[in-house]
Parts: structure tokens; sequence; C-alpha cells
């Protein structure tokens, strides 16, 4: 049967065939040669490649392939398949082969994505092509280790901008409106990270400081945003990233070029192309953000910047080690942004945002049955699709960044730059790291790689300890558990703090230690004789990857005088900590909103308010019981009125907690304060009612079912955008109203013409707390839903992996699920064969459910 996935084996079967040297790529956007103009464009691949004797193909998915040639010859392809061209057989030395195909844009974020911006009607494209879908533009041999040169020649309107891995060219007039946009070749790169983008964009031109000379740079988006691009400060972090980056690497930039490229509908936040890095377009903002998103977007930045040495330079032989790349990227992202925060005085916290947002990801995922290790088993593409995940970005920076208070920083880096020049422009695996971070650390990491990058699940970590009458520690030991599944136990480099309150309610640092953890029970005689205190703080600075459970009496102290922690990390760490028994069903959801509510009003960085706020709003649903939410709503929603009259005026908080109460509101008085804000009625001082404030409102409404679809069809209006679009889809999707119910069900599953980022709207915005009698129907369609999706029948024969995982994770009936649901959803996923995409991501929606379901137990006792 055809099948678009490869698999490991087949990969290194292929290497042992065939080396590829040269792409040249012709891309024809003039829509002459082939018969739908508007969904097709022709593409020629011309290919130098040198075999070592034997059989194998190149990766295609077309609709035709019009043309192919093996030095010069046609060849028979007649046994294209829609996903593979199988070459003749190559006898040993260089080949050139040449292959012309019709080939399809996408409108799901795969491949050539087309859009047409419905605010002026003008046209943009741009490729998304990992893991494996640079074949939807051009034949390949798709697999990271085949890197080539590439070199992309464009016909397309002679008015458009061209961007490509290469520096960016004038066009030769070809007449009738079209030009030749010729680019050079770049260096040897792999087929994901090569890129097209073009359209009628709006540029900004720059030049940026790098120890290879000078880089031509731009930043660019579609002209409809061109008044919300931020381009001074984005071109900053991009000067400062290159000045980190390349001192800490030792490594001056590597490409010809470095283009930023903001562009619509992307399914990620961005993508790594080698010199033409692609970001969603949500990134340039239309509306109020606070510090958070602006500083979420520089770590963003930096983490693509990351990737031009950790992917791109050096890249990863199969997907097997796609951590090099991604926690790699994840860990010097913060670690850059870092540096600058202290050689600029930005006043950003960016590790102290890593724990209360990126670390809590990792948790999250490391605690579903479907964990794996950071250094995980990818036998085929599939697998590498689910592993772009909470544990292979977040967990990997977490450990990379034990590791770097391990071996220490200055040997860290000198390792990484040993390991950067031995290793340029080609490929690697886990040991060719090692073997660097050893030689210049002198430590045998052995035993690093196997405890923590080759095993999976996460250890917690407890104080255990005995005090004399004076309150000073007679015995004190780290306990360390594992899950009985997951049951390593590893060495931690661990800080503990000691916190004493003083008269003015602080809780003051009196005592610091750090030390190794390893195995059951490690004593700290350095803590014997010192003063308890009122809280032990294991973890203390976040130093390592670890579940920390408080003692008692430190976690009522915390309650009761959180404002008093002031240290960032402290508090990230704590707020985790409290999480964690949260989820675990050891501490009253009703007391984690408690706590939340009283930590905000003292908490300085916004990505802690934020996650506080999103995990309070969880807390009061899902971790509830039905039949107690009505009260838990109200003292959410009480204690966040509260909080939004103290606010700053115009402060980022304010903006974060009128969007959580927006969220929250349930009742009548609630629902008539919120369509007054709409017309300027009792808005709280410097509270901007912008575009996306109105947005947010609106979707509220909706859901709560005070208004209908002529409201938000009128809100659309005020906003004729795409980004309008897609909040009105998800509006509309949310009413409580079995007509639009329905309607929204067919377009998310059954239409397959919906844009990817639509369809992402749609999807969220379906189930909703409280609308019980409406959903009661979609359960079982879900069930269904699930088995078209395995056989892939009917609309979902040829949907991709980025909308087949929307539809699993956000179409699962959360808000209805009890222990029956649970049981007939589990039985399901028994008594069928699912496809592995299925199987896993209902899986963990099935973890997470028999999780809530227990902590709903706790908060009804």
């Amino acid at each position: 049967m055809a099948t678009a996935n490869i698999t490991r084996l087949e990969a290194a079967d292929r290497s042992a065939v065939i080396s590829t040297e040269a792409y040249r790529v012709t891309v024809d956007l003039r829509g002459r040669e082939v018969a739908e103009p508007e969904r097709q464009f022709l593409s020629t691949t011309e290919l130098t490649l040198t075999a070592h004797g034997g059989d194998t193909h190149l990766d295609l998915i077309a609709d035709e392939v019009r043309e192919a040639r093996l030095d010069g010859e046609p060849f028979d392809t007649s046994a294209f398949d829609g996903y593979r061209l199988p070459l003749p057989h190559l006898e040993e030395g260089p080949h050139e082969v040449t292959v012309v195909a019709v080939c399809r844009y996408s409108n799901s974020g795969e491949g050539l994505h087309r859009f047409v911006d419905p605010a002026d009607s003008r046209v943009y494209l741009y490729t998304q092509f990992e893991a494996a879908d640079a074949r939807r533009m051009y034949a390949t041999a798709e697999q990271p280790d085949q890197k080539a040169t590439f070199q992309l020649t464009v016909l397309a309107p002679i008015d458009w901008l061209v961007f490509t891995n290469a520096p960016s060219v004038a066009p030769s007039d070809l007449g009738d409106g079209f030009g030749r946009f010729e680019h050079a070749p770049t260096p040897r790169i792999s087929t994901y990270i090569t890129a097209l983008v073009a359209g009628e964009f709006h540029v900004r031109r720059a030049v940026l400081d790098s120890a290879a000379g000078e880089v031509p740079a731009s930043v660019a988006c579609r002209q409809s945003l061109a008044e919300y691009l931020d381009f001074d400060r984005i071109i900053t972090t991009t000067q400062r990233g290159f000045e980190v980056f390349e001192t800490a690497f030792g490594v001056a930039y590597p490409f010809g070029t470095y283009d930023q490229i903001f562009v619509p509908e992307f399914n990620a936040g961005a993508m790594e192309n080698a010199g033409c890095v692609t970001f969603r377009d949500e990134y340039l903002f239309r509306s109020r953000v606070t510090s958070r998103e602006l500083d979420a977007r520089d770590n963003t930045i930096l983490h693509e910047l990351a990737h031009m040495w950790f992917g791109d330079l050096v890249t990863m032989t199969w997907w097997d080690d796609l951590w090099l790349n991604e926690s790699f990227a994840e860990w010097a992202s913060h670690y850059a942004n870092d540096e600058i925060a202290r050689r600029y005085d930005t006043g950003a916290n960016p590790w102290a945002s890593f724990s209360n947002e990126r670390k809590a990801w990792a948790y999250l995922q490391d605690q579903l049955s479907t964990t794996h290790p950071i250094a995980a088993d990818m036998s085929d593409l599939e697998k590498v699709e689910q592993n772009f995940d909470g544990i292979t970005y977040a967990k990997g920076a977490s450990v990379l960044k034990l590791l770097v208070s391990l071996v220490g920083e200055v040997s860290f880096l000198a390792g990484v730059t040993e390991y950067f020049r031995a290793h340029a422009y080609g490929n690697t695996q886990l040991s060719d790291l090692l073997t660097q971070l050893e030689a210049a650390s002198g430590r045998d990491l052995s035993w690093f790689s196997a405890q923590w990058l080759e095993t999976s699940g996460v250890n917690t970590l407890a104080a255990d300890f005995d005090v004399d009458d004076e309150g000073r520690f007679t015995r004190f030991a780290v306990v360390q558990t594992a899950h009985p599944d997951y049951p390593t136990l590893r060495t931690h480099r661990l800080g503990i703090g000691l916190y004493h309150l003083d008269d003015e309610g602080r809780l003051e640092r009196r005592e610091y230690v750090e030390a190794d953890i390893d195995g059951e029970s490690t004593e700290i005689p350095e803590l014997v004789g010192v003063a308890r205190g009122d809280v032990v703080l294991l973890n203390d600075g976040d130093l390592t990857y670890a579940k920390v459970r408080l003692d008692e009496a430190s976690a009522a102290a915390l309650v009761e005088h959180i404002g008093g922690l002031t240290d960032p990390l402290a508090r990230a760490v704590t707020f985790a900590a409290f999480w964690e028994m949260t989820r675990d069903a050891q501490f009253r959801p009703q007391d984690y909103v408690a706590l939340a509510l009283a930590a905000i009003p003292s908490e300085q960085d916004m990505a802690a308010v934020s996650t506080l706020l999103n995990q309070a709003v969880m807390a009061s649903l899902a971790f509830t019981a039905p039949e107690l939410r009505a009260d838990a709503n109200v003292t959410l929603v009480t204690g966040l009125a509260r909080l939004l009259k103290a606010a700053e005026a115009g402060s980022d908080a304010q903006v974060l907690i009128a969007k959580a109460l927006i969220a929250s509101v349930r009742s009548s008085e609630g629902v008539a304060l919120l369509k007054g804000w709409l017309v300027g009625e009792e808005v709280p001082e410097g509270l901007a009612i912008d575009t996306g404030m109105r947005w947010a409102i609106t979707s509220a409404l909706a859901k709560l079912g005070a208004i209908g679809e002529d409201e938000i069809a009128a809100e659309l209006e005020r906003d004729r955008t795409s980004a309008g679009a897609e909040q009105a889809a998800g509006a509309a999707a949310s009413l409580p109203d079995a007509e639009t119910k329905m309607a929204a069900w067919v377009r998310a599953t059954d239409d397959p013409s919906v844009p990817n980022e639509t369809h992402r709207a749609i999807c969220m915005g379906f189930w909703r707390y409280g609308q019980d009698e409406v959903l009661e129907p979609y359960p079982a369609a879900y069930l269904d839903l699930l088995g078209r999706i395995s056989r892939r029948e009917g609309t979902w024969a040829d949907r991709g992996y980025a909308a087949i995982g929307t539809a699993l994770r956000w179409l699962f009936p959360q808000p209805l699920a009890d222990d029956a649901l649970v049981a007939t959803v589990a039985a399901w996923l028994e008594d069928n064969e699912p496809s592995e995409q299925v199987r896993r991501t209902v899986t963990e929606r099935l973890d997470e459910a028999r999780r809530a379901l227990r902590v709903q137990e706790v908060s009804r006792g």
C-alpha cells in the first residue's frame, strides 16, 4: 500500500546506495503549465548524486510526474505511487536525475502553503517542510543525513518578493509581468530546512554584524500587518543573539543571509529554515500585549537563531536525535536571553519564566503514559511527528541546564564549540556530542546519558529530617522516589534553601546548600545543627528536573505568606510544587485557586501570572467536581474582580487578570458587565478594549449563549482580517445551540477546505463546560471520528498530521468526562485498530481525564 511514512531502516538503506550532492530546483508559480493555477504549480528538480551501486527511490508527493530522466535518458515513472518515485538501477559513480512534476499548494501549513489575504486579496506563499514535506515541492531524498547544496529558481510575478535560504536577488524580466528569481547555491543543508517564501510582502532591510562579516538581513510580513511590524525590537534581539551565540559557540554564523518572515496560518511558533526563518504572524501583535508575550517572542527569535548552529550547521543523522535540535535550541534561547538581560538590564528573568511555563509543560508530558526518553527511539516518521512535545523541548532543556551545573558552563560551551567545529555541515548522533563534552570537562558522562537522556519519567524529591527542641536539624536527608513504571533514580544537582519569616512578613533565605543527590536517600550533613526556619525548599534555584514535595509546615507557611517570598526562582519552584501536588490529588483544587489569587499581587514575572491564572481556571473547572463548580466559579470570579480593581491602571497584570476574568464570567451580572465593556461602559481605568480584548469578550459571551451569530458577524465586520475570521469561527463553534454545534462539527470533521488555523479555532471552541445538554451527542460522534481517521476514510484520506492532531486533541469530550465516558473511550481503543497517532493522542487525553477525576474526588472532601 502506498504510504507517506518513511522508516529509519529505509533511510539507512538509501544512504547505503546514494549520497546527494546538489539540488537545482525551479518552481514555476505562473500557473501557465498546470490545469488548476490556484491549486497547482510546476516543479523541476535536477539532482546530482553519487551512487554506491544499487536500487533506491526519491520521495515526491505530487499530482503528476510529467518527465523523469537519469543522466539525460527518460525512465519509466509508472511505478510512482504518489509518494515514491523508483529510480532505475544506479551504477557506482556520479549521476544526474531530473524530475518534472505538478505539485499542489496546501491550506494545511504543510509543504507550500498558499494564502489569500481577505484584507486586500494579496497572495502569499511559504513552505513548512519539517519533518518530511520538502517532497511536496520537489523530488528529494527526504532524510536529514542526505545533505546537499540547494539552488532555487522561482518564476513568479515580477513585483513579488522571493525569499529562500540564499540572499535575496532581483528578478530578470520574463515579460507579461513575471520575473525569474535565480538564487545562489547554499552550503550543504538538509531538505527539511530548505525554504521558499514569496508574495507581495512588506519588508524592512538591515545588516547584522557577525564574526564572519556583515550579514544581509530582513524582517517581512504581509502588507495588511505592516503597521504592527515591530522591526526595531526584532532586529535588536536578533543582533544581540548573534553576539551571544557567536561568542558562546565559538563559531561564526554559518549562512549568507538571515531573513525573518512572519507568515499566516502557521502550525507552529516558528521554523528554523537555514537563513530564512518563518514565524506565525500572531507574533505581530495587533492589540495590547504584556511583557510576557514580548519576552516569549524574543525567546522564539533566539530559539530559531540557535538552530542555525544546533540543527542547521550540524544536523542529527536521523530523528532519534531530534532533541539535539530542540532541547539545545530551547536551552540556548533561555541562556542567551539571560545573558542579554544581564548585559542590557532588560528587567527580564528568562529562567524564572522558563520554570513557570516551559518546565510545567515538561512535567505534564512526562507524567503521561505515553512518555518517552529525551533521546527517543523514532523508528519512522509517524513516531517523529508525535515527539515534538514537552519532553523533546522543555524536559531536554531542563536536563541540559542540569548538565551545565554539573560540568560547569565553561567546560560545557568548550565542548559545544568543538562539536560544531568537528561536524560543521555534517550529521551527528548523541555519542558525537557526549565525546566532545567529556573531552572538555574531563568527566565520564555515560552515566548521565543513561540516567537522563535514555530513560523516561520524573523523580520526586522530599526532605526527610528531625529537629531538636530549638528547631535545629539533628538529621537531614533528601529522599528520592520514582513512578513504578519508570523506576530510574537519578543523580541531581540540588539547591536546598532555608527561609525564615521576618517581622514584616518577608520570607528571607538564611541558608543555602548545594549537593549531589543520588539513590533513594542522600544525607546532607551540612544542615545538621542549622535552624530549620519556616520553609524548607528543595530545588531552590531550580537546578534540577524533579517534582518537589513540601513538608506540611513549609506548605502551610507558604500558603500563609506566599507574598513574602520574593526570589523569582524560589517562587517558580514553589508554584510548581503546589501545582504538582494539586494534580497528584494531594492539595485541594479550591486551595490552589486561593493560593494563586494570593500570589498574583506580588508576582513580577508575567509568565508566572499568566500560568497561575490559567491553572486557577483549570482547577476551578476540570479539577473541581461538577456539583461544586458553581461555587468554585464564584470564588474565582470574586477573587479576579478584586485583583482587577487593585491592579495598576494600564499595567501588564491588569491585562492578564482582565482576560482571565472575561473567560471565567458565568453570571448574568458578569454578562452585563462584559456587554458594557464592549460599548465603553464601566471599563477599568487604563484597560484598552481593543481588537484582542473585544474578541475575548465576544467568545466569552458566545459560549454562555449571551449573544448569537448576528453579534459575532457584526464583530467580524469590525475586523475584516484572517485573524478576525478565525476568531469568529471559534466563537460560533462555542455557541450552545444545537444547529450551530452541528455546523461547527461538520466543518471540523468533514471539510478539508477549512484552512488550518480556522480549523484549529473551531476545534478549540467546540467543547465548553456548562453545555452538557447540547453536547450530549458528540462523545459518540468523536468515537466515529476516531474510526474514520484511523481508516483514512472519506475526507480524512489525505489530511495532514497537523489537522489530524488538532481534531484528536481538541475534539476530545473533556467537559463531559466521567468514569463511564473514560471507560467507553478506553474500550474503543482496545477493541479497534487505531493509527499510532490516534492511539497516542487519545491515550494522553484519557490520562488527563483520569487525573482530573481523581482530583475531583479531593475537591469533594
